[in-house]
């Protein structure tokens, strides 16, 4: 299927964007893996950035590259994407976490990626350039990622829970503390593998449309790149989306804390290895919910939820209308 072609200055600005947007991702979105550390005081705000940051570039020795293989290979169909779908599907997804970012709403990255890759496709091609079987295992987990997190999380507090009922509060609440460290670096390895890993994907899909890559291999110079970029974005930036988090949504004791950020790890864990790109906001958010709803089901403060899950309902179809107007331009601008 022919389109606009790929010229070497042009695949070099659209890897920039791509790195410009997992920066972003990590500057919006990332530090929601320690909101909780915050929130409990186990780590000052900037501590706790540093050490999610990290850990999110450390998931580059961890993690195979699952994810990437999905959003490059298992969403659309290999000869649609030129490269005005790519700038589509950037400018969607960049636009869109923007003006969400702006007004303070922790909305998901993965769902604006997702949304205006398929947008741009369907520009061009309409839907039957989707590859159905790809897509279901993302609509599934949609739901199903942040009701996981919600149910290990809350598993967690009730064993640990009942592991500690003899325990002094003193001694096992610094225990807690410090285990919350660990976890905290679980997660945010989660979030850093599952995260990068989708960026990876447009650029490997942007390099096999333009022939400088193949489907078999993807550079080790774009998995560096990715998983600098959103470290260096959580690095930097997203305090008000902390205090959205930490402060807004729940307050959690440690070992509320240390369950949420436990359950949010073993789903992002699981869905990467699956190679199911998820909403890391969408993730831990449940298994905040999960954790506090074991206290008091009135603890975790259900309307800042809705206000969100207003935002998840309205990014993916938001971002591939912006995506496909992204690839309407794209066609004039590039020659």
């Amino acid at each position: 299927m022919t389109g606009v072609q790929f010229s070497f200055g042009l695949l070099a600005i659209l890897v920039i964007v791509a790195l410009a947007f997992d920066f972003m991702n990590g500057f919006h979105d990332a530090v929601n893996s320690i909101a909780t550390t915050v929130s409990t005081g186990a780590l000052r705000p900037y501590q706790a950035v540093t050490w999610a940051a990290f850990f999110n570039f450390a998931a580059i020795f961890v993690f195979h590259r699952h994810v990437a293989e999905t959003v490059a290979h298992n969403l659309v169909m290999p000869n649609v994407a030129d490269a005005a779908v790519i700038f589509g599907t950037l400018a969607g997804a960049f636009v869109w976490s923007v003006v969400t970012w702006l007004v303070r709403i922790p909305t998901s990255y993965s769902h604006a990626l997702i949304g205006a890759l398929l947008g741009a496709t369907i520009a061009k091609a309409g839907v039957s350039a989707l590859v159905t079987g790809g897509l279901i295992p993302i609509a599934l987990f949609i739901l199903l990622a942040p009701m996981l997190a919600f149910a290990l999380s809350g598993a967690l507090v009730v064993g640990a829970s009942w592991l500690l009922r003899r325990a002094a509060p003193v001694p096992a609440e610094t225990w807690l503390r410090r285990l919350q460290l660990l976890s905290a670096a679980f997660y945010a390895m989660g979030h850093g593998s599952n995260n990068a890993q989708k960026t990876m994907g447009i650029i490997w899909l942007a390099l096999i449309a333009s022939g400088e890559a193949s489907v078999d291999h993807l550079p080790d110079w774009v998995v560096v790149s990715c998983y600098g970029a959103i470290a260096l974005g959580t690095l930097l930036g997203g305090g008000r989306i902390v205090r959205t988090m930490a402060q807004r949504f729940t307050r959690l004791k440690p070992l509320g804390a240390v369950s949420a950020e436990t359950g949010g790890a073993l789903t992002l864990f699981m869905t990467t290895w699956l190679g199911i790109p998820v909403s890391t906001t969408h993730t831990i958010i449940g298994a905040t919910m999960g954790a506090s709803a074991t206290r008091r089901f009135s603890a975790a403060r259900w309307g800042v939820a809705g206000n969100i899950l207003l935002a998840w309902g309205l990014t993916i179809p938001a971002s591939a209308v912006l995506a496909g107007l992204g690839w309407w331009l794209g066609r004039f601008v590039f020659p």
